[in-house]
This record gives structure tokens, C-alpha cells and sequence, in this order.
């Protein structure tokens, strides 16, 4: 079993991005469990709330050190990713010794109606994956451009983006079995 907690940096009721996390999450191997981490519900970080660790942080923290891998999915907001998003990687990496996110296999995904695609938002993210010195899978990217057709009436991803995501996620998830590879274990 493969435990991936999945973190959509977006809370809009019709998130294309959140489409496109139960969109991986269907096409996943079998074996590999999505766990979503609520972003919605968090406060907004302040160290003055460390002293008595808000719950929903700690439910974050704690889906987080429980999974295997950790897997961004992100639009693009002003060419970086959301403001939502970064209140959960702080809250993740805090209190101070105690980051969440350190260590832990990442990869990063996006949707956006953009024609450029959400790469400005991955490469911010890219950054801080970089400083928690967590391995990031970089064989394959998904910068989804959403258009008419790309979802079907039900949701699901139609043609090359969908063959695009099943190869993404299949990707990642053998990557993340393949620990000594990205560990150095």
C-alpha cells in the first residue's frame, strides 16, 4: 500500500484542481491510498497559536508524517500558487523542528485555465520542496491548460490529458516505492 497525502491548494467548491486530484486518485495503481489534507479549516498562521497547537494543524501534520508521499496540487494565482496553500506549509512546518513536510517523497501537479499553465506556481513550490530537503520527482510534470473537453458531463479527464495523468501518477507512485533511489537509503 502506497499512502499519499494530497494537499489541492484550492478550497473553491469547483476546484479544477481538486478534478484533477480525484482524477490521479482514480487512475492511481491499485495499492496506492489518497489521503486529502483539509486546507479550508486551518487558521491563519501565527506563531502566537504555537503555544496551543491549533487541531486542525495538527491533523494536517499528522496525515501528512503518516503517508509515504506528499502530492501538491495547485492552480496558479498571479504566476505563484495559492495563498491557502502556503498557510498549510507553514502550519505543516512548524513548530520549529518539527517540519511535517521535511524528507518526504513530493511531487507537484496543476490545473489552471491559464495558457501557460501552472509552471510558475510549481517552480514556487519547487523552491520550498528544495529547502524542506524532500526528494521531488521531476521524470514528468502536469501544467494542465483546462479547456472545453477536457473533463467529460462526469467529471473524468478526456484523451491525451487523461493519458497524461495516468502516466504522471504511475510514475510517481513507483518512484515513491523506489525509496533508496531519491533517499540515499
Amino acid at each position: 500500500m502506497t499512502k499519499i497525502a494530497v494537499v489541492v491548494g484550492s478550497i473553491r467548491a469547483e476546484s479544477i484542481n481538486n478534478l484533477l486530484a480525484k482524477n490521479l486518485e482514480r487512475l492511481a495503481p491499485a495499492g496506492t491510498e489518497f489521503d486529502y489534507v483539509d486546507v479550508a479549516h486551518l487558521p491563519l498562521f501565527s506563531q502566537d497559536l504555537e503555544a496551543e497547537f491549533p487541531v486542525e494543524a495538527q491533523a494536517l501534520k499528522d496525515k501528512v508524517e503518516a503517508a509515504d508521499a506528499v502530492l501538491f496540487v495547485t492552480p496558479e494565482y498571479n504566476h505563484s500558487f495559492t495563498g491557502v496553500l502556503k498557510n498549510a506549509i507553514d502550519w505543516g512546518s512548524r513548530p520549529w523542528g518539527s517540519n511535517s513536510w521535511g524528507g518526504k517523497p513530493t511531487g507537484i501537479v496543476g490545473a489552471t485555465i491559464s495558457p501557460n499553465g501552472t509552471k510558475f506556481a510549481q517552480a514556487a513550490l519547487e523552491s520550498i520542496v528544495e529547502w524542506f530537503k524532500s526528494p521531488l520527482y521531476t521524470d514528468q510534470a502536469i501544467t494542465l491548460t483546462i479547456a472545453d473537453g477536457t473533463f467529460d458531463a462526469n467529471g473524468n479527464l478526456q484523451d491525451s490529458p487523461e493519458a497524461e495523468a495516468k502516466s504522471y501518477i504511475e510514475g510517481f507512485v513507483a518512484w515513491v516505492n523506489d525509496a533508496p533511489a531519491h533517499t540515499g537509503e
